[in-house]
């Protein structure tokens, strides 16, 4: 029977993590043991006070539907959170709430992008922004990032890639997979680029609390920036809360409203109970996200040494999130195929750069959202499977 799906289909792309991840279940049903590496999510539990007002929110009949942009007083604590943490004032309507993240980055490539137009992406760099802008007809334009720029973007190559088609550049910081992070330097370049040919700028700063050395700083920090910029950020990483489903948007009011226009048109809305305890994330206490991120950080130092002990293996310490992104090219094998390795022989599961990117090949990821103990085996385990290279044999 031919195939009844739509075209278009062909053009989607998929979410390495999560495909490893299926894998790494079906070898755990066979009896295999799998330290998991491979997804980003942090291996904390959500901060009991935003427990406490989901579950108040539910016991006082918060069921129903909300506005599809969101709840009103949920959008102005959140223009009050941007403009703690990053100086930047915005008014509740030039913000949206969505269920997640991946909407956010859904309905802006929808709003902005018609098939055809060009938007340039860090090459490695979050597999949902190729996916989507491929998959309604527009066109990727890669920009690499360097591992000798500390994984951050060349600013003439960005700028000799734009053309006439270019109508967005992507930029994500701290970085997945490299946890790379851009500098006040970086963005001023990445913004007159935009000024100069009218582009707007999709900031990725879902990891903007995930900073380990430096403080976080934001392209809408630039004056004129604001007004040609959608942030992107959200709970999922800061607050252990990525089953929740909460992201949002800010942004120029025309463009939050057309992104609305889509929620209205895809998911109606996000969860009632969900919003409230979202707000109370942002407005109660700080405690757990600061005692998460040290813990983070110690786990960052005690992995990076570890894997710069491996033969083959060479890793620069990452300034934010909770990735790291080793060179591997002196294994003499190919991304992929090392990690396929990886997760047979050691029972570790990681992704293969190329699963962001051309420009990840000679690269793994690994998430160090896990235990010292699993870590430290996990290190373990992959020296041992190394050694029985012929290479290191």
């Amino acid at each position: 029977m031919n195939s009844k799906l739509a075209n278009w289909m062909s053009r989607l792309g998929t979410e390495g993590a999560f495909v490893v991840l299926a894998r790494a279940r079906e070898l755990e049903a066979q009896g295999k043991e799998i330290i998991h590496l491979q997804i980003g999510e942090p291996d904390f539990d959500t901060p009991k006070n935003i427990v406490e007002k989901a579950k108040w929110a539910l016991d006082h009949g918060y069921h129903h539907y909300t506005p599809s942009q969101g709840i009103p007083e949920f959008r102005q604590a959140i223009a009050e959170y941007l403009d703690k943490t990053r100086g930047v004032k915005y008014d509740a309507s030039e913000i949206m709430v969505a269920p997640g993240g991946k909407p956010v980055i859904v309905a802006a490539i929808m709003a902005l992008l018609n098939p055809g137009d060009e938007a340039l992406v860090p090459d490695p760099a979050y597999p949902a922004y190729n996916s989507f802008i491929k998959f309604i007809g527009a066109k990727t334009v890669p920009v690499p990032v360097l591992e000798e720029k500390e994984f951050r973007f060349d600013v003439k190559d960005l700028r000799d890639r734009v053309t006439d088609k270019t109508k967005m550049i992507f930029i994500n910081s701290p970085s997945n997979p490299t946890g790379g992070f851009l500098t006040m330097e970086d963005y001023e370049e990445i913004a007159e680029i935009a000024k100069k040919h009218d582009l707007i700028v999709f900031s990725d700063e879902i990891y903007s609390r995930m900073i380990y050395d430096g403080d976080h700083v934001s392209i809408t920090q630039i004056p004129g920036m604001k007004e040609r910029t959608i942030v992107l950020d959200g709970h999922s990483k800061t607050y252990a809360m990525t089953g929740w489903r909460l992201g949002y948007a800010a942004g120029p009011k025309e463009i939050i409203k057309a992104m609305t226009d889509i929620t209205l048109n895809t998911v109606s809305c996000t969860s009632t109970f969900t919003q409230l305890a979202g707000m109370e994330a942002l407005t109660g206490p700080q405690d757990d996200v600061e005692k998460m991120v040290a813990e983070f950080k110690r786990r960052r130092d005690i992995f990076v040494d570890g894997l710069n002990k491996l033969p083959g293996f060479t890793c620069r310490k990452p300034k934010g999130a909770f990735y790291v992104f080793p060179n591997v090219k002196g294994t003499g094998m190919k991304s992929k195929e090392l990690a396929d390795y990886l997760m047979l022989e050691a029972g570790v599961a990681c992704l293969a750069g190329t699963d962001f990117g051309q420009c990840g090949e000679g690269y793994l990821r690994f998430s160090y959202a896990n235990s010292v103990e699993n870590l430290q085996k996990a290190l373990a385990k992959i020296d041992a499977a190394l050694r029985k290279l012929p290479a290191f044999a």
